[in-house]
This record gives structure tokens, C-alpha cells and sequence, in this order.
């Protein structure tokens, strides 16, 4: 028998917490968190932590471990994830990989090896420094000429894997969109249970919307000065984040505060739209529409638990 893997996903600010602890506290599960963001210490706000209080007593691994200035990336997000599963079996719980990254949660689902994947140093470094001097759209518009699918699926402020992309296909003469394609064909060395929340796409922006004005409530801008005033910049990974960027931009008077405001609402309701358009490509997942449960939690664990029962994971 494979070992079960149970992921509950689904776009940004779909409600996938709230849920994800319900599951979790029903099936006796731990959670893993699959988002590139949370793993941050110092980011809180911009990256809709959740809580210690929020966690009801759920173990939560992958939150709050890396400081901003250290890397992230998804072989590093495979192989912690992993040691996490090791250690979540072992005391006898389900795990539960909750987030909206779909590339993290690819990566390990099917248990995909990096490790033969060719590099060119040389040609990364000139694209890093043409990123730096002319900024990271001419690099996404270099992706868009030669795979347009790539360019769809990355925002063009996510440079390291822009520069992965070109890199592949000036490595391989193949697009990585269509190495990604094959990937997905593998087979899972789990025995998984892959669900996708979902909701109206109007009312989903709304809830963004509603989201991102109680960033600025608590304190988005706040944080950011505060990372600023620790020697953190919108060169790192981690301060590219959606949030952390625009109000970067704010503080350093490139744009009013109303203007980062405007952005990061609408790049986030763009960055939601790529992650339904990412999930729809995957196989073998299990949609749930919210309002078929007519936005009922317990409705929807109900189904959750019925599908997890067939598939012989509870």
C-alpha cells in the first residue's frame, strides 16, 4: 500500500485554512504548508499567515523556518516537505499539504527528480544582470517568444523561474511548459487525494479585495518598513512577493500608497486566475465548488471525507 498524501488547494483567498484545520482535526491530519511565502519568518501580514490561535492545536510544518534573505525553492520546498511526511506518518497522522504554490505541490506529488535537469551558469548570469539593469518584463518578454504557455503560467515578478524557463529551452531547444506536461503524466508514488477549492470567480475577487484592504489594516505597511529597516530589498526572493513589492515601491516613492494599493489587488486577482488555470491542467483532482455546498464547511467535509473513504485514505 502507497502512503497516503491528501492535498487540499486552491486559489488565493479561496478559504483553504479555515477548511484545511476542519479536515484536520476530523481525520486526525497534520498540515504542510505548499506556499512559497509562508515558510518566511517577519511576514505575516502580506503572506495571510496563519495564526498560532488560528492552528486550534493542528501541527503546522513549513511555516515561519527561513529568514527572508535565505532561498526558497521547489527542490528545497520537495525535500523538507518530504521529512515532514516521514515525521507526520510516524506519529500515526494524515498529511495534508495546504497551499496555492501548484508547482511545489507537482514537484511532490509526483516525485519529480531535478536533480538531471541541465543549467548554464554563464547564460543565468548575463540574465540575471539584464534583469537587474532593464528589469524583469524584457526577460518575460523573452519567455513569451518562445514559450507563450510558460510566460501565461509566470508573473514576470517571479525572475528565478522566468530565467529557469529561458535556461531550459536555451539548454534543451524544448519548452519547459512541455517538460512540465510530460511530468505530470508520471506516476504518484502516493496514494492521493487531490482537492481543489473553488467559488464564483466574482465573489473570489471580492474576497481579495476585502483581503488585501485588511493587509493595510494590520499593519502591511508596517512590516514592510520594518523588513527595510532589518536590510531586506526587493532584490531578495522573498520581498517580490505580492504585497511586499508594491508597498516596497510605495516607500521608496516610486509610486503613491493608492497606486501599490490598485497593484496588488489586481495583480493577485491575475495571480489567482494563473493558479485555476495551473490546476486545471492537473490530473486526477477533485473539484469542489463552494457554492454547490452552498458555502457550508460542514457540507463540504462531509464530501471530503467520502471521497477520502473511496480512495482508501481514511
Amino acid at each position: 500500500m502507497k502512503n497516503p498524501l491528501i492535498i487540499l488547494t486552491g486559489p488565493t483567498a479561496v478559504g483553504k485554512t479555515d477548511l484545511s484545520i476542519a479536515l484536520a482535526h476530523q481525520i486526525g491530519g497534520s498540515v504542510i504548508s505548499a506556499d512559497s511565502m509562508q515558510v518566511y519568518r517577519h511576514m505575516d501580514i502580506g503572506s495571510a499567515k496563519i495564526r498560532k490561535e488560528e492552528m486550534q492545536g493542528i501541527p503546522h510544518y513549513l511555516v515561519d523556518i527561513l529568514e527572508p534573505d535565505e532561498e526558497f525553492h521547489v527542490v528545497r520546498f520537495q525535500e523538507y516537505a518530504r521529512q515532514c511526511m516521514e515525521e507526520i506518518q510516524a506519529e500515526g497522522r494524515l498529511p495534508i499539504v495546504v497551499g496555492g504554490t501548484g508547482f511545489y505541490i507537482q514537484a511532490l506529488l509526483y516525485d519529480i527528480d531535478f536533480s538531471q535537469e541541465p543549467e548554464d551558469r554563464n547564460y543565468r548570469s548575463r540574465l540575471e544582470q539584464t534583469a537587474r539593469e532593464q528589469g524583469g518584463h524584457v526577460l518575460h518578454e523573452m519567455l513569451a517568444q518562445v514559450d507563450a504557455e510558460s510566460a501565461q503560467a509566470i508573473h514576470e515578478n517571479n525572475v528565478k523561474r522566468v530565467i529557469r524557463a529561458l535556461e531550459f529551452y536555451h539548454l534543451s531547444g524544448k519548452k519547459i511548459s512541455e517538460h512540465n506536461e510530460e511530468e505530470r503524466r508520471r506516476k504518484s508514488p502516493y496514494q492521493f487525494c487531490y482537492f481543489v477549492l473553488n467559488d464564483e470567480r466574482e465573489r473570489l475577487y471580492r474576497r481579495i479585495e476585502q483581503r488585501v484592504d485588511l493587509m493595510l489594516e494590520e499593519g502591511l505597511v508596517e512590516e514592510v518598513q520594518n523588513l527595510q529597516k532589518m536590510g531586506y530589498n526587493k532584490h531578495m526572493v522573498s520581498m517580490q512577493g505580492l504585497g511586499y513589492k508594491e508597498i516596497l515601491d510605495y516607500l521608496e516613492g516610486d509610486c503613491t500608497l493608492e497606486e501599490a494599493v490598485y497593484r496588488i489587488k489586481r495583480d493577485t486577482r491575475h495571480f489567482a486566475k494563473r493558479q485555476l488555470t495551473w490546476f486545471r491542467r492537473e490530473r486526477q483532482v477533485t473539484w469542489i465548488q463552494k457554492q454547490e455546498f452552498d458555502y457550508d464547511n460542514d457540507k463540504i467535509l462531509t464530501f471530503m471525507t467520502q471521497e477520502l473513504k473511496k480512495k482508501q485514505i481514511i
